[in-house]
């Protein structure tokens, strides 16, 4: 018998018809793969080159190329007309997100999770040229408004005006740029809400039943799924909610929960039969599956939503119910159920089409218009399955042409510091609250992006926080933009000097192009937080270029040396320029600062994938100063304190349990890194290069060394702060 013999023949035995079929029923009894363990294939850019590798003779000479072409080679920026409309021959950009809840007040988590991801890429988008729409507004129907309503003394209404000023007034801070920013509560949402429901009423997707439902004797109310907790019947999770299981994920209705308890009052609700219409999902499924397919083969979904929305599939569509018993939503229009409203996950995600129908009479020319219109929608991950399944059932079943989601791009959470975010207890920032720490939106908008919990759950830290605005912000990223103005004003009377390129010279524009690259393949892959890391390399090269060269003294020197001094300052000053545009999309009043500082002209404010001259010999600009500030370890002590609320006067919480290993491939390039890292710290010493310089590259090293301990399945260390402690 020859060695293959043996396998050929286990192969033979199991691939038999009877032990196929047993072989396939226990797989589909399996969970699915975890998503902390799948490497999401269709989020990754096509090329990953790491910013050290070795520049080809082509890169460098078509690098230098570029450079020469100057500003004309740009694309003229592009400003659409009012109100923007999709245009034939363009690239069309629909941009969604989840639309914030009206009765609370968003804390950091809920602004990075969706709001601020969102404008981020809708930014990048119009940098682009991109042809762009971006809408959002508040959730303002269902039983959480009546009883803030009853709560305030105010009527439901009164509250939807107070809470949407409020949201408005926190994303106005933010400096986010919505196209639109709306409600739920108008005319159109009711009537587009129920024209789909009347196309799925014809088109026999909706069911009657009685159902069993939870009430309340002590509220004298029905209770919505989210004023029910109890013990999830699947995982036993203590604190499930009356429609989902946060933490297996499943759906639940709500007298499945076992010792159920009413939220308002902690009562013990009792079932009562009540009617209701349903979703008929099982008769969708199939026309779902086939569009899931097509959307995940074109688009590009987070591993966690294709996750998500996977084990759903998995577990076999049942009928949704989509009305409940209450007052304040979008009436249902059909004899027998006019006593009832649209249960909120039904009618919420119409509010996307009736905002933007608020805002242009052509709305449909956006959402019935799949052909030219691509759909991105930013949320939370606890919001993928309204958004992968029963929506897009919603609109398969109207059958009007709907534009389905692209790319649907969802977040894992953002915790604070120990514990979690939670208004009652004083604990963690909210989004009223971030103004009046006297921090800048922009340093608010670059924590949150730079932590963006893209892969795994990340956790807002102060001492964290001060740290990447000292070392990233203050001696990186800002040192080098104020050095290269401030070198112009100094050495060259304000005007930018001639240059004439050395080999190294060259060699830095193909590096700095190549980052360029890589933060375009990044963003347009939704890569946010990794972008980011683009924008600090480039600075981090310009410091290296800086102190190497020191055009300070070479002013002093003879001709020779003076050209070169002018050769570094034009260069360095035009890599600030492309950082003016490259932050844009993360930090766009210091984007404008730097434009207005180094007086960048307006048609140069576009992105293309080369990095050209756009400050030309002779560029004047204007009056230089640093754009950002120290924070000090006093401060930011005072600040942890004021928002710790209990948590501060706990003691120090047990020892996080270590997360699982990551694939051993990614823990070899982290392996890697650090010690490449390392070295680079020493030999900065050796040389003995500026503090500010090593600070930078010490903060990175760390940093590594935190990924490479979650990689390695131990808890993230977040150094302590330097200083006298009070």
């Amino acid at each position: 018998m020859t060695r293959s013999e043996p396998c050929r023949a286990a192969a033979d035995t199991v691939l038999m018809p009877e032990a196929l079929l047993e072989f396939t029923s226990c797989l589909q009894k399996q969970p699915p793969p975890c998503p902390a363990m799948q490497r999401a294939t269709s989020n990754e850019p096509e090329e990953e080159e790491g910013s050290e590798r070795a520049l080809t003779e082509d890169e460098i000479a078509a690098a230098a190329d570029a450079w020469a072409r100057g500003a004309a080679a740009l694309p003229r920026p592009w400003q659409p007309q009012k109100p923007v409309l999709p245009v034939e021959g363009m690239r069309n950009v629909l941009i969604t997100s989840a639309l914030p809840y009206v009765n609370n007040v968003p804390h950091l988590g809920n602004i990075i999770g969706c709001v601020l991801s969102a404008d981020t890429f809708a930014r990048y988008c119009r940098l682009r040229n991109w042809n762009t729409l971006y809408v959002c507004g508040t959730d303002e129907y269902g039983t959480a408004t009546e009883t803030k309503a009853v709560e305030e003394g105010l009527t439901p209404q009164e509250i939807c005006d107070k809470y949407n000023a409020i949201h408005a007034d926190i994303y106005r801070w933010f400096d986010i740029s919505f196209d639109c920013f709306g409600r739920t509560t108008t005319p159109s949402q009711t009537t587009i809400a129920q024209d789909i429901f009347q196309r799925l009423l014809a088109r026999g997707f909706l069911l009657q039943d009685t159902v069993e439902q939870l009430r309340c004797e002590g509220c004298q109310r029905f209770l919505a799924d989210r004023f029910v907790e109890g013990t999830c019947p699947f995982c036993g999770y203590e604190e499930a909610r009356g429609d989902q299981c946060d933490k297996c994920g499943k759906l639940i209705n709500a007298v499945e929960l076992k010792s159920p308890q009413c939220k308002l009052c902690r009562g013990v609700p009792i079932v009562k039969p009540t009617q209701h219409l349903f979703l008929d999902l099982p008769k969708l499924e199939q026309r779902l599956e086939a569009w899931l397919e097509q959307s995940w083969a074109t688009g590009d979904w987070t591993a966690n939503a294709r996750y998500i929305t996977r084990s759903w599939i998995r577990d076999g569509l049942k009928p949704r119910c989509i009305t409940r018993d209450l007052k304040w939503g979008t009436p249902v229009p059909l004899d027998g159920f006019r006593d009832k409203v649209f249960y909120v996950w039904f009618d919420a995600p119409i509010g996307y089409l009736s905002i933007t129908a608020n805002y242009t009479t052509e709305w449909e020319r956006w959402w019935k218009n799949p052909q030219q219109v691509e759909l991105y929608n930013f949320m939370a991950k606890d919001n993928v399955p309204f958004h992968s399944v029963i929506f897009p059932c919603s609109l398969l079943g109207a059958d009007d042409n709907y534009t389905l989601v692209n790319h649907l791009i969802a977040t894992e959470y953002l915790n604070y510091e120990d514990g979690k975010f939670s208004k009652s207890r004083g604990v963690g920032v909210f989004g009223d609250m971030a103004k009046d720490t006297g921090i800048p939106a922009d340093v608010w908008r670059f924590y949150l992006l730079y932590l963006r919990p893209e892969g795994q759950d990340s956790a807002f830290s102060w001492s964290d926080l001060m740290l990447k605005n000292n070392s990233e912000l203050l001696n990186n990223l800002g040192n080098f933009i104020n050095r290269a103005g401030m070198f112009v004003c100094k050495f060259f009377g304000g005007a930018v000097p001639s240059m004439v390129l050395t080999p190294d010279d060259k060699r830095l524009l193909a590096r700095v192009t190549l980052e360029l690259r890589r933060y375009h393949q990044l963003l347009e892959k939704v890569r946010i937080r990794d972008a980011l890391r683009c924008i600090l390399s480039i600075s981090r090269h310009g410091n290296q270029y800086i102190q190497v060269n020191e055009p300070w003294k070479r002013i002093k020197g003879d001709e020779k040396d003076r050209q070169r001094a002018g050769t570094v300052t034009g260069v360095a000053v035009n890599m600030a320029s492309l950082l003016a545009v490259m932050l844009q999309p993360y930090m766009p009043s210091v984007s404008v600062a730097i434009q207005g500082q180094l007086c960048i002209p307006a048609e140069c404010f576009v992105l293309s994938h080369d990095f050209t001259c756009t400050l030309p010999p002779g560029h004047r600009v204007g009056t230089v100063s640093p754009l950002f500030q120290k924070l000090e370890n006093d401060r930011v002590e005072a600040l942890r304190r004021r928002f710790g609320g209990a948590q501060a006067k706990q003691t120090p919480p047990a020892p996080e349990t270590p997360v699982a290993p990551t694939d051993p491939q990614r823990l070899q390039e982290l392996t890697q890194e650090v010690a490449r890292q390392g070295n680079h710290v020493r030999q900065l010493k050796a040389h003995k290069a500026e503090k500010a310089q090593i600070a930078v590259e010490v903060a990175k090293l760390l940093e590594l060394k935190q990924q490479l301990a979650l990689a390695e399945g131990k808890g993230p260390q977040v150094p302590a702060p330097k200083g006298k402690q009070k």
